[in-house]
């Protein structure tokens, strides 16, 4: 039909494949479909999948959301992937899958992390000649961690993807990655937008590290068409363009029109990020601050914390508290939880910089050990880390008028307040809570619209396509931003202790 243009985003996190069907012209998401994902988990740290579980919730999810949009697989134009960045997967030279797939939530290389953190010449070292300071859940230590764990697989790498490079291979039969993702691998430079091929050499002197590595394409450039046999079984059109995709934060990004100076994104997922765009790529002292390339031409500077709705889900669990029960609890306690500080780090942590931290609950006396306490005391305290990331972000010169809320957590107008009021800013969420899966089906449209002579720019289409719920829309209250700025300062002097 010549009055839509519809594009299929995906999303390929952690947890599950997300689908969505946009209709560019108009501007509105018709249907979404999602399929779940399992992770193989040892206590050494091990985070892996299968990738096989990406292919099928990929076709799963893209049937739900044509069925639910009630539109023909036929009419698709384009897709857009976003996938989990960092995680590693590797092909032998037929294409096959040679092993699972290793997380960013891995670390199980933190020692083979640690060696290459040194051979760069630590973190200043690493900062000057990448850009970013690598850290376990980074590819590059996987890569090494494969050679030394599993030199049998590790001699028959042809090709070295990230997952959302891998879920484009499996499209269109072609390797290649954009510059977002693929800022978080630890082997590629983010000034000048290339591979670092010496430190892979370092890695493995033969040059086969190098020989698999896919090609580096720009974010607007399709990675190609369909191939026959995946467009029969996904019954989407044969002609369907596959953009050049990029990482959920990149995405996520272009899903809230996060694609030009003075917007801030916040994600409240199971970790949760800071992210701002940038038009230079201005490295920040800090090496907490990850200034990796957007997927829409620039730079997003980006904190990432490694504990958020995966805490508060413990705390949830402890209590048996389903989330409604949960925000009330918290609601009911006073900002700082009488006393009560809790530092979530229990998965280590990233920002504050503290990878070998666990977490801890303090200031506990007689009458303030309630449940609503420590409900009211987790959420402060997970929301204090991106406190603390926002303001690196802001000593590295970013400005923010006000904070795009995606994730989980957003959907909870108690966490938004805490939200607003920590931040000292005013604080909206997008009608579309998949930013990410919406972030990629936009992307395609631009793909689409440049392969078509530039009908629509980027900024048009977001312009079009990124909503903002006017409910979600909470302001700071001076009293809150006042009793926050105490409680946080608590926090601070706590984390200084560790």
């Amino acid at each position: 039909m010549a009055d839509q243009q519809l594009f299929l985003g995906i999303d390929c996190g952690t947890q599950g494949t997300k689908a969505i069907i946009l209709d560019a012209l108009s501007g509105q998401v018709l249907g979404q479909g999602a399929a779940t994902h399992t992770m193989i988990s040892g206590a050494n740290g091990r985070r892996e999948q299968d990738v096989g579980q990406w292919l099928d919730a990929f076709a799963i999810a893209t049937r739900r959301a044509l069925l639910a949009a009630n539109v023909d697989g036929q009419d698709i134009l384009g897709i857009g992937v976003s996938g989990q960045q960092h995680g590693l997967v590797l092909l032998d030279d037929q294409g096959q899958v040679l092993r699972p797939a290793k997380l960013w939530c891995d670390t199980e290389t933190t020692e083979e992390n640690d060696r290459l953190l040194k051979h760069l010449g630590g973190e200043k070292g690493s900062l000057e000649r990448l850009g970013v300071v690598i850290a376990p859940g980074y590819t590059v230590s996987k890569l090494l961690w494969t050679k030394e764990r599993h030199p049998d697989i590790f001699a028959r790498v042809a090709r070295i993807l990230l997952p959302h490079d891998y879920l484009n291979f499996w499209l269109t039969g072609r390797s290649c990655s954009e510059y977002g993702d693929a800022s978080g691998t630890g082997y590629f430079n983010v000034r000048t937008r290339q591979w670092d091929l010496q430190l892979l050499r370092d890695i493995d002197a033969s040059g086969r590290l190098q020989a698999a590595l896919p090609e580096l394409i720009d974010a607007h450039a399709p990675v190609g068409i369909l191939l026959p046999s995946i467009a029969e079984q996904l019954g989407l059109n044969p002609h369907a363009l596959v953009s050049s995709g990029g990482g959920d934060n990149m995405m996520g990004a272009i899903g809230t029109g996060n694609i030009k100076p003075g917007a801030i994104t916040m994600s409240l997922g199971s970790s949760g990020t800071v992210y701002a765009y940038a038009d230079q790529p201005k490295v920040s002292a800090d090496s907490a601050v990850a200034t990796f390339c957007s997927s829409s031409g620039g730079w997003l500077p980006l904190i990432c914390t490694m504990n958020l709705t995966n805490a508060t889900g413990v705390i949830r669990e402890l209590f048996d508290l389903d989330i409604e029960c949960f925000n009330a609890l918290v609601a009911q306690a006073p900002i700082g939880a009488e006393g009560v500080c809790m530092l979530p780090f229990l998965n280590g942590e990233r920002v504050p910089a503290l990878p070998h931290a666990t977490g801890s609950v303090l200031g506990l006396t007689m009458t303030n050990l309630t449940q609503a306490n420590l409900c009211r005391a987790v959420v402060e305290g997970t929301t204090f880390g991106l406190r603390y990331g926002l303001d690196l972000l802001q000593h590295n010169g970013l400005q923010s008028r006000s904070i795009c809320l995606i994730g989980g957590g957003s959907k909870s107008p108690v966490w938004r307040q805490v939200v607003a009021d920590i931040m000292n800013t005013k604080v909206i969420c997008t009608e579309q809570s998949e930013a990410a899966a919406l972030g990629a089906a936009i992307q395609a449209a631009w793909c689409k619209s440049w392969a078509n002579g530039h009908e629509d720019s980027l900024a048009d289409l977001c312009e079009r396509c990124v909503k903002l719920d006017p409910a979600s829309e909470t302001l700071p209250i001076a009293a809150n931003v006042a009793a926050f700025q105490q409680t946080y300062e608590r926090y601070q002097q706590h984390v200084a202790t560790l």
